[in-house]
């Protein structure tokens, strides 16, 4: 399993905080399973959002230019002879 990037935990944490705190004013709740329920839900929420974050892609490697391509551009290009000047 590949390790989180940044944006996936700095995602994931805001996500579990701010979740948290809006769930527990709306809700009001002061009961201990009330809370842990809403833990427990913020903490899901936070890993779902960490996991679906795009996970930036390694650049390709270069492809070489057929040589059949790479001739046509070598003859296509004016050549400047010294007596030209």
């Amino acid at each position: 399993m590949p390790r989180p990037t940044a944006a996936q935990l700095a995602y994931g944490s805001c996500t579990v905080i701010f979740s948290t705190l809006a769930m527990l004013l709306l809700s009001q709740t002061s009961s201990g399973p009330g809370i842990a329920v809403i833990a427990l839900s913020a903490l899901a929420l936070g890993l779902l959002v960490a996991m679906t974050v795009p996970v930036p892609k390694k650049p390709a490697a270069p492809v070489a230019a057929p040589v059949a391509a790479r001739q046509r551009v070598a003859e296509s290009v004016p050549v400047a002879s010294g007596s030209e000047r």
